[in-house]
């Protein structure tokens, strides 16, 4: 019998609908506005390997999706610096686009959120999508990323 997986933490929520946040608004072309009202309204389940994201910490989740959005520009070269030159951002899977923007900002503009933190929850939540390679390259993107943005966290 497979043992009950807990429930995600408020946080843990956030950062999954904060993907699904800007996947929608990528593949729907969704205004930020229009789409964080839906997330802010909408009931969501508790399964998070469905991607239902539990009871989320809107704020976190509207400060990664804003953000995110915000940022879009640094974060999307940053990020294809880690990638293989012919499959930068643009071309990858719209959810792991999405993965990789949202860690990203959490990486490069959000200090108090550790590193390693934002990179496990960020696997975590590309594990809930996928069952193949991606949550192993947004892992070595995210961990490439943040070793060369805050080293000072990884000399130990």
């Amino acid at each position: 019998m497979a043992t009950p997986r807990k429930p995600p933490t408020a946080k843990s929520a956030a950062r999954l609908g904060a993907v699904q946040a800007l996947y929608q608004m990528d593949i729907a072309a969704a205004d930020l506005g229009e789409t964080l009202a839906q997330f802010a309204s909408r009931a969501v389940g508790e399964d998070f390997d469905d991607g239902q994201c539990g009871e989320a910490d809107y704020k976190h989740l509207r400060d990664v999706v804003e953000g995110a959005v915000r940022e879009q520009a640094l974060i999307d070269v940053t990020v294809d610096k880690q990638l293989d030159k012919d499959w930068p951002i643009h071309r990858i899977n719209a959810i792991l686009r999405a993965v990789l923007r949202a860690g990203a900002y959490e990486i490069m503009f959000r200090e108090n959120v550790p590193a390693k933190v934002a990179i496990s929850e960020y696997v975590n939540v590309c594990g809930a999508f996928f069952d193949g390679e991606e949550p192993a390259l947004a892992n070595a993107v995210l961990n490439a990323l943040a070793r060369a943005r805050r080293p000072e966290e990884f000399a130990a």
